[in-house]
């Protein structure tokens, strides 16, 4: 018995020892839901697909990636899984050159879904030339993508699309705040591009609404923090970035924006509407300028006859009565706007494109029941970004894809005070390199195309770094490339701004006296 033991030992020894001297069997490497769906996001996967499409008349092949990639804690804790779409195009053997294109959305609280389904992503949703939806909902090659000139990631930021925090009951202020979102977001930037051995392309971002906010804020972060330094910098449909407009100016601001609206519901008089659209603003422009900020400035101590005739002003390019001006004392209130354009005809116009009719319970109030426009785009995506995911992309899963996530109370205050326009303006005079790109809407009330022009004044009060801002616009609302002329303008004016930000082979990068 005690030799059976015996030899029961030293057989037990040989085999711990042996096993010892295995390596690890390296884990199975993560990847998205496939077979089966879950509700729970896993923190760090990745899905890989391959494709073509055909840009411009040429084929260009891509892989698709999509997953997620952890947002770490101070002590490495995982607190969050940000997902992530990533294209890059597969016969380019020259990643050194090849430009990186980070694109965010905004809200703050939605998804990458808008640019990346409708703008620069390979893929399109079914619309009109117009942006109006069309069943059956589907997608279909976007022969206007950026992508032959340069590979696009698409990130959700926490509590966007798929991305969650790992604890839904943890520390909400890591994520929700203008500056600790910038944070978090640079770190997760700095890890995607190590891990996709991306450092030494050239790079730039886009943020589309409270997204410029966001990648203004990043150009600065990843500079400083980061000491990742863009190319250029892409504002789509840009909010004030936190430059103070307040008073007669901000006031005065949204007359350019009324004139287009009312000249595209043909509302204003005969010679202003015989007028094209970008021929009748120069001179709406001037008064906003020259006139009404000084007229609004006096306030109740302006002159009688001079409010008279300023009133007459206002409402010859707002095609609204003067009456009305008048009973706001020249300041008209955007949602009243929106409200009274067409009250005559029972239509409301919508804030964020005012191409879009909407129809109240009442043609009596003060603003509209509810945004056209978007219960429109809502209509137009939803369906297909889902299908896109699971059915094209394969990443199937049972969570719910948030078009609007819960961020919300969003902190702007203490730490998370907005000063974004003034972190880009920053980033580009120690970044001889950096360039800039505003892309604008006319018919964009929420974020209209004068205040977006109106930045770029207040953020160079030197003028000296004017040569490196572009400023375009286009006949359409805060999703202009929705309209299909102005998606193949606004893609081609993205591919002319990356051309043009990349230094020459050799060229120093500083100032010349």
């Amino acid at each position: 018995m005690k030799k059976i033991l015996l030899l029961l030992f030293i057989f037990l020894i040989k085999t711990a020892n042996t096993n010892a001297q295995k390596p690890a069997t390296p884990p199975a490497p993560k990847t998205a839901p496939s077979s089966t769906n879950s509700v729970k996001l896993e923190m760090d996967s990745t899905l890989s697909t391959s494709h073509v499409v055909t840009i411009k008349g040429v084929k260009v092949p891509y892989t698709a990636k999509v997953g997620t990639q952890p947002v770490w804690d101070e002590n490495g804790k995982v607190i969050a899984g940000v997902f992530y779409t990533y294209y890059e195009r597969t016969d380019v053997k020259d990643r050194v050159n090849r430009p990186l294109v980070i694109s965010f959305n905004g809200g703050p609280g939605t998804a990458s879904v808008w640019m990346h389904l409708a703008y620069t992503g390979p893929k399109l949703l079914n619309i009109d030339s117009e942006g109006y939806p069309l069943q059956p909902y589907t997608v279909k090659d976007n022969p206007n993508s950026i992508l032959d000139v340069a590979d696009i990631i698409f990130i959700d930021p926490v509590n966007t699309g798929y991305s969650r925090m790992a604890d839904p009951k943890g520390p909400k202020s890591k994520f929700f705040g203008v500056n600790v979102d910038i944070k978090y977001l640079a770190d997760w930037i700095s890890t995607f591009v190590s891990r996709q051995n991306r450092w030494l392309s050239p790079k730039f971002i886009i943020g589309e609404s409270y997204g410029t906010n966001r990648v203004s804020g990043l150009a600065l972060e990843l500079q400083n923090a980061k000491w990742m330094y863009l190319n250029g910098v892409i504002l789509v449909s840009p909010t004030n970035l936190g430059i103070d407009r307040n008073g007669p100016v901000g006031a005065a601001n949204m007359l350019p924006y009324y004139a287009a609206t009312a000249w595209f519901h043909k509302v204003l008089p005969t010679e202003l509407q015989q007028k094209d659209l970008v021929d009748m603003l120069p001179e709406v422009e001037n008064f906003t300028t020259n006139e009404l900020i000084p007229a609004l400035a006096m306030g109740g101590f302006l002159e009688p006859q001079k409010k008279k005739e300023i009133a007459a002003r206002i409402a010859r390019y707002s095609g609204l009565s003067e009456k009305v001006v008048l009973e706001h004392n020249l300041q008209i209130p955007v949602n009243f706007f929106w409200k009274e354009l067409l009250r005559d005809k029972g239509f409301t116009i919508g804030r964020l494109d005012s191409r879009y009719l909407g129809i109240d319970r009442q043609d009596a109030g003060e603003r509209p029941d509810y945004s056209p426009e978007l219960t429109s785009w809502l209509h137009s995506f939803t369906p297909p970004i889902n299908y896109y995911f699971r059915e094209v992309l394969g990443y199937k899963t049972d969570l719910k894809y948030f078009m609007f996530g819960p961020v919300y109370p969003w902190s702007r205050s203490g730490e998370n005070t907005d000063r974004t326009g003034e972190n880009l303006r920053q980033a580009m005079a120690q970044n001889p390199s950096l360039h800039l790109l505003v892309q604008s809407g006319y018919y964009d009330g929420a974020c209209d195309y004068f205040n977006a022009q109106n930045n770029m004044w207040q953020m160079d009060p030197a003028g000296r770094l004017k040569d490196r801002m572009d400023w375009k616009g286009y006949r359409s609302g805060h999703m202009m490339y929705l309209r299909q002329e102005d998606l193949i303008s606004a893609n081609e004016d993205i591919r002319k701004f990356v051309q043009k930000a990349l230094p020459k082979p050799g060229q120093p990068i500083k100032y010349n006296r």
